[in-house]
């Protein structure tokens, strides 16, 4: 039995936007989903066989939220003109290919405009569209690993730490995707012509890096691991353990916000000297067996209300009942999911959680009709497009 069925039309800002999102991994599904979590019909063009890297079941894979799924085979011909017809109802493409792969499989951004001069192409790579590396693979630490980003994070001394891949994939990759499409349908909506959006994952991490630049500039930043004020280094913004092992966040930089830290700790020291760096290392020390005297409950309730600065480190799991966290709904559990909410807010528009992530070409009979694919039946008979049951 098909699974096709009519989705209800989205509320969020961007309700009158249509995007077709060619099958890809990490930013590019980011990207669509976070389109789509701010109203966009969101169309997944999903490949034989998938990308293969999503260990779990598809339906679990939060990053296709919201969003409907065509299967077909972009290596023959008749998938391909099934996506050019899909685009001339399209406001935006996004494609996560390598560069030269979309132009090789007919669907790169001339023929689209082609059919649709309006269209926003979104290019999401690591390297970007030009340069030496273009052509090259690789993943989130290598891209941030060359911007200077990887090199910053760590304790002094020791080895670069990695972020997960929330730095270069979804900060600098999918987020500056998404904004580089916004910011060329705005412009498409003056001229009435679309452009590509060549979101580098290089680009948007450098581009993350400006304040740390300038304090770099000012001669304010060291350029070394864990002796900087915002990277561990100063004792005042640090991670400190608990008696009971687990840890709690401090970024009291502000001089009345370091008082209150020193003040709920009970510990005297100098406050003139809070950025003396000859005296961080003997203030860290007491700091540290300070937090190292109670659990992090307790101390939570010591800072509970306070201006210092001063936070619990918790896991996912528990981020989602913390009493903020959840009151805002920031972390939820939607169709079985602990997963974000949409974000951000709209004081008029409302977003919410799309429909289940699909299975790959769960609607592809409706979408390809939807879209205006007049042979949608005759491609699914012969194999260019899959209805999956």
């Amino acid at each position: 039995m098909s699974n096709d069925h009519a989705f209800p039309p989205k509320n969020g800002p961007l309700a009158d936007v249509r995007v077709v999102e060619l099958a890809g991994i990490g930013p590019g599904p980011f990207a669509g989903m976070t389109l789509s979590d701010l109203g966009a019909e969101v169309v997944r063009v999903d490949r034989p066989g998938g990308t293969g890297l999503f260990p779990g079941h598809p339906s679990q894979d939060v990053l296709n939220r919201g969003k409907r799924s065509v299967l077909l085979d972009l290596k023959r011909p008749e998938g391909v003109a099934a996506v050019l017809t899909m685009v001339e109802r399209a406001d935006v493409l996004i494609e996560g290919y390598r560069p030269g792969v979309a132009e090789r499989l007919g669907v790169g951004p001339e023929p689209c405009w082609a059919r649709n001069p309006r269209l926003v192409y979104g290019r999401m790579t690591g390297w970007g569209q030009t340069g030496p590396l273009s052509s090259s693979a690789g993943h989130d630490i290598t891209y941030i690993a060359l911007t200077g980003a990887l090199h910053a994070i760590g304790d002094a001394g020791g080895p670069p730490q990695i972020p997960l891949n929330i730095v270069g994939d979804f900060g600098g990759g999918g987020a500056y995707l998404v904004i580089g499409v916004l910011a060329a349908l705005r412009e498409a909506e003056r001229t009435g012509r679309g452009q590509v959006v060549d979101a580098a994952i290089v680009d948007g991490t450098a581009h993350l890096l400006a304040g740390t630049h300038g304090l770099l500039n000012a001669g304010r930043w060291y350029d070394e691991r864990g002796v900087n004020v915002l990277d561990g280094g100063a004792p005042f913004y640090a991670v400190y353990q608990t008696a009971d092992g687990r840890h709690m966040a401090v970024g009291a930089i502000e001089d009345e916000f370091y008082a209150e830290l020193l003040a709920k700790l009970g510990i005297d020291e100098d406050l003139s000297r809070q950025h003396d760096r000859s005296s961080w290392p003997a203030t860290r020390r007491r700091i540290a067996e300070a937090f190292l005297s109670r659990t992090q409950a307790e101390w939570t309730d010591v800072f509970a209300g306070s201006d210092a600065c001063v936070a619990p480190v918790v896991s996912l799991r528990e981020a989602a009942e913390h009493p903020h966290i959840k009151e805002r709904a920031s972390i939820v559990e939607h169709d079985g999911l602990l997963q974000p909410a949409p974000a951000p807010r709209f004081s008029r528009s409302t977003l919410a959680i799309g429909n289940r992530p699909p299975v790959p070409g769960e609607h592809t009979r409706q979408v390809l009709r939807d879209w205006g694919v007049v042979d949608a039946d005759a491609l699914i008979e012969t194999g260019v497009a899959v209805q999956a049951d």
